[in-house]
């Protein structure tokens, strides 16, 4: 039974060969990463419904083709969930320049994660320009994981789509309102 479970563990996390320990400390690293980013999105983000803002802006027009919420919070677990996994795989592939650079990236996607998220709506400059940053960033770990282990890049392909779709809302948004946005 503890043989099997250990083949299962190996199996998803790319770490045969590799101690208990190195495992557990990868999970922490790459869980760690996810939920930080997570968290300091969170902290930052802006109050949507706030009533009490104050702002010499116009209300943003919302574009059309934008999910509901519901969407959003049904759609993040899943990619962090593949992300987190994704680095795990790295981190348990052999050690190499190219997995050192595929941690790397990986670690700058978390980053820009968490500055995207934090900026919401209310920051479409921002917003936009770290979106288009951490799509970049997204294929450039892909392609870098993809020499390491092809599983960990496959995983964060429906990240990488994502992040494009919510890049195109973003210039939606900021299209839209270029207009509104005046100088004070």
């Amino acid at each position: 039974m503890q043989a099997s479970v250990r083949e299962a563990v190996d199996s998803l996390a790319n770490s045969r060969g590799r101690s208990t320990r190195h495992i557990l400390v990868g999970l922490g690293l790459t869980a760690g990463a996810v939920l930080a980013s997570a968290a300091i999105a969170r902290i930052y983000a802006p109050a949507t419904d706030n009533p009490e803002v104050y702002s010499d802006y116009e209300e943003l027009e919302e574009p059309s083709s934008k999910p509901p919420r519901a969407v959003f919070s049904l759609i993040w677990p899943p990619l962090f969930m593949a992300l987190t996994l994704s680095g795990l795989r790295i981190w348990n592939a052999p050690k190499s320049a190219a997995r050192t650079q595929a941690l790397t990236l990986w670690g700058v996607v978390q980053g820009l994660n968490a500055v995207w998220m934090a900026l919401g709506p209310r920051r479409l400059g921002g917003q936009l320009t770290t979106a288009v940053a951490s799509l970049g960033t997204a294929g450039a770990y892909v392609w870098r994981a993809r020499r390491v282990d092809p599983p960990a890049a496959n995983m964060v392909a429906p990240y990488v789509g994502w992040i494009g779709f919510a890049n195109v809302l973003s210039e939606e948004l900021w299209r839209r309102n270029a207009t509104a946005a005046t100088l004070h």
